[in-house]
């Protein structure tokens, strides 16, 4: 129940971020949302038809509008069948090598100079984890309200129970505006170069702190 729970929470975070994103949003806006689709529906259900039409969906010639509408409807789909209790089982021995692969391909778009992009994808990595760890140490990933926690709540969260310490929440909270500043189109408020050490920075927490 609690990883059927879990699962829930974390689709229809990134369902209500759907709601939330305008028709208008930048690239890296929808580049985020995206991100974030792939990784939950890869943590979730793996190697599946959720995971080869998530895959069809990207490999299609079309605006990245269409992708982000598409790959939503992908994400609903894995909703109405994991709270359906059709999904027994998770990915989650993957977990490690997923994000692994997203921060390679954040380290990856910052060497090539796409810096706002990779700011994040490592970002999304990064709350995905946090999530995780959440999970893990039987943190509530839900508010009072019943809508999943933002990334600071847990993080804050994550430091009250000892899961990691202060110095390491503040990393993460660096590390949450600057994605979020990404996010969000305020390019001016971070260089490229803090991008690339965000990248490294949450490699090595996730690596010493994993879920």
């Amino acid at each position: 129940m609690a990883f059927l729970e879990n699962c829930l929470g974390q689709i229809d975070s990134i369902i209500a971020d759907y709601s939330q994103l305008p028709r208008s949003a930048t690239y890296a806006e929808s580049i985020g949302y995206v991100t974030r689709v792939r990784a939950a529906v890869q943590r979730i259900a793996g190697k599946s038809p959720y995971q080869e039409q998530c895959d069809d969906v990207l490999a299609e010639d079309a605006s990245i509008e269409w992708k982000v509408d598409a790959l939503h409807g992908v994400l609903r789909a894995l909703r109405s069948d994991v709270a359906a209790g059709y999904l027994e089982t998770a990915s989650s021995l993957i977990h490690g090598e997923v994000f692994a692969d997203f921060l390679d391909m954040a380290q990856h778009l910052a060497e090539e100079g796409y810096h706002d992009a990779a700011a994040v994808i490592a970002g999304s990595a990064l709350e995905a984890h946090l999530r995780s760890l959440c999970a893990a140490g039987q943190v509530e990933i839900l508010g009072a309200s019943g809508r999943p926690k933002k990334a600071d709540a847990l993080n804050a969260d994550l430091a009250r129970s000892g899961a990691y310490g202060v110095l390491d929440q503040k990393l993460v909270t660096g590390w949450l505006d600057l994605r979020n500043n990404a996010a969000h189109g305020l390019y001016d408020a971070y260089s490229p170069e803090q991008v690339k050490i965000m990248i490294a920075g949450v490699q090595e927490f996730m690596a010493r702190r994993p879920a």
